[in-house]
Order: structure tokens, then C-alpha cells, then sequence
């Protein structure tokens, strides 16, 4: 219980790396609903349309993140 009064230091040595993961792995979702699209009803359809344009909006904001962090380490702020 008294570890939970003290707070983790701010690692940001792996941000790039760890953004990089998530960024393939979201855009790995998006390729995944566009086959699955094929298959589905009209309905399930446009929820996938509507669910990747949220991914792939995620995956830019994601991508000018990852620029910031490697700015910062270039700069050594990390």
C-alpha cells in the first residue's frame, strides 16, 4: 500500500518504439475489418467504415506523436 503514495517516474526512453508497436498493430485492425467487410451484412459494414475511419484518424495522431518523441530524443530531452 505505500508504493501507491509514490509515483513512477516519467520513462519516456521507449515512447517511440512502443508507438511504433501500436501504430501496426492498429493498422493491422484496419486491413483486418476491410476483409471482414466483404463478408458482412450492410449493417455490420458501415460500422467497420465508421470504426477504421476512427482508427486511421488515431494512427495520424499517433504518427505526429511519435515525430514529438523523436524530436525530443534528438534533442536529448528523453
Amino acid at each position: 500500500m505505500a508504493n501507491s503514495r509514490h509515483r513512477k517516474p516519467d520513462d519516456r526512453s521507449n515512447n517511440v518504439e512502443r508507438i511504433r508497436d501500436i501504430v501496426k498493430n492498429t493498422e493491422e485492425k484496419v486491413q483486418e475489418a476491410e476483409i471482414s467487410m466483404e463478408f458482412a451484412d450492410p449493417l455490420e459494414s458501415n460500422r467497420l467504415k465508421e470504426k477504421n475511419k476512427r482508427r486511421k484518424q488515431s494512427i495520424e495522431a499517433l504518427k505526429d506523436e511519435m515525430k514529438d518523441e523523436m524530436t525530443a530524443r534528438k534533442k536529448g530531452e528523453v
